[in-house]
């Protein structure tokens, strides 16, 4: 029984990590979502955007919306008629698929007066694996985006739950 139990928890070990997990993202972050002439564009450029992760915009509601456009719309600062405001103040968009996306705050003149307007990329939620290599070469150090993230700290800590569990079971 025990044999059975280590399998199971190896298997789990295995393909728990291919299991993508969403990331939620506070737009802004402290600034949250507000016409002062924060730069989102900023916030945004070192951040990897996956599909399945979620945008959340935090405002006073009442105050300020949230507009998804295109890509002349966001240029423009203006939100067309068509297009449906968030107005929660709590709004959460998951990313369902990759590809430019743009946002802006569609009331009054927050969006070209104040900077309240957000352009992202948003990437497939697994990186497509590289080809075999005609030759051998030597490999070059992991980079932060590279596959060698299996050894984040939430997989770490997952593999040391692991282990407890199998060492409880022995």
């Amino acid at each position: 029984m025990t044999s059975n139990h280590l399998i199971i928890l190896a298997v789990i070990a295995i393909v728990l990590p291919t299991i993508a997990v969403a990331t939620e993202y506070i737009v802004g972050d402290s600034n949250q979502w507000k016409n002062n002439n924060f730069d989102y564009q900023g916030w945004a450029k070192d951040k990897v955007f996956r599909v399945g992760d979620v945008l959340v915009f935090k405002y006073a509601a009442g105050k300020h919306n949230v507009v998804k456009v295109d890509g002349a719309s966001f240029k423009s600062c203006v939100a067309p008629a068509e297009n449906e405001p968030l107005t929660s103040g709590d709004d959460k968009i998951t990313l369902a698929s990759p590809g430019k996306k743009w946002y802006i705050c569609g009331v009054g003149s927050h969006c070209a007066s104040g900077g309240q307007k957000l352009a992202i990329e948003v990437v497939a939620d697994a990186p497509a694996p590289a080809p075999w290599p005609e030759t051998p070469t030597t490999l070059a150090p992991p980079t932060t985006n590279s596959a060698y993230t299996i050894l984040s700290p939430a997989y770490q800590v997952f593999v040391s739950v692991v282990v407890a569990i199998a060492a409880i079971i022995m």
